[in-house]
């Protein structure tokens, strides 16, 4: 029972360790890299929260370890990738205080953070999300500099170079985590179609995307899951 109480813990210590991989190699501009272990840690974050429940040895230490660790992962690291962005692909002026403009990339790990902090108190979110969950959010940043390396779309490349397009995506970023938006619960409680046919059809899409848009696929996902839960809260409310 003893070594049972510390393996959550460590799940999600190995999340805050992926987190700090793919810093550095977001630093080397590594995108695809740092992609992939930032998936590895989201990955992570899910199995330490079903292995404290599986033993059942939840504790207020697990829960701000996993804040923690999601701040980094989740937080830092596409608050760093938009930064990179905004300094590597946007025409920005050396002089001035846009040569500030930047670091406006980490208003996404500020909202991330006041998210994180929100959740832990918020008791409304125990089986479904308001606002878009910070690993989602993560990425849908972490796609766009693989969308600009493997688009063949002058339109997308324009859209994913302009400065202030970039500052847009950030902004919306940082309100998207925090709105007060129910997002619907994608885990399947009862086996019925009819219970179930939102996910169900979610899901069904999400593959679609992903298999004829692959990175592009990513953010429209994601878009796909906000925009069907403001649709699904319309028609519940009617």
């Amino acid at each position: 029972m003893h070594i049972k109480k510390h393996i959550p813990n460590l799940i999600t210590l190995l999340n805050l360790f992926s987190g700090c991989i793919a810093l550095i190699f977001v630093a080397k501009e590594q995108f695809e890299i740092a992609f992939y272990f930032v998936c590895l840690g989201i990955f992570l974050d899910f199995f330490d929260g079903f292995f404290a429940r599986l033993f059942k040895v939840s504790s207020p230490l697990g829960l701000q370890l996993d804040s923690l660790a999601d701040m980094v992962t989740s937080g830092v690291v596409p608050g760093f990738v938009m930064y990179q962005m905004m300094v590597s692909n946007a025409t920005i002026e050396s002089t001035g205080c846009l040569q500030f403009f930047p670091y406006l990339g980490f208003i996404i790990t500020l909202g991330s953070c006041y998210r994180l902090a929100n959740f832990n108190i918020d008791t409304r979110q125990t089986d479904s999300f308001i606002g878009l969950p910070t690993p989602a959010n993560a990425l849908f940043i972490l796609s766009l500099p693989l969308v600009l390396k493997y688009t063949d779309s002058l339109m997308v490349l324009e859209i994913l170079i302009d400065k202030w397009i970039l500052l847009i995506i950030t902004l919306c970023s940082a309100f998207i985590l925090n709105a007060e938006i129910p997002l619907f619960s994608l885990k399947i409680k009862k086996f019925s179609l009819a219970a179930n046919g939102l996910q169900i059809a979610f899901l069904l899409l999400s593959v679609l995307l992903l298999v004829f848009f692959q990175y592009l696929g990513i953010p429209l996902v994601i878009i796909t899951y906000v925009l069907l839960s403001i649709i699904n809260n319309k028609m519940i409310k009617k």
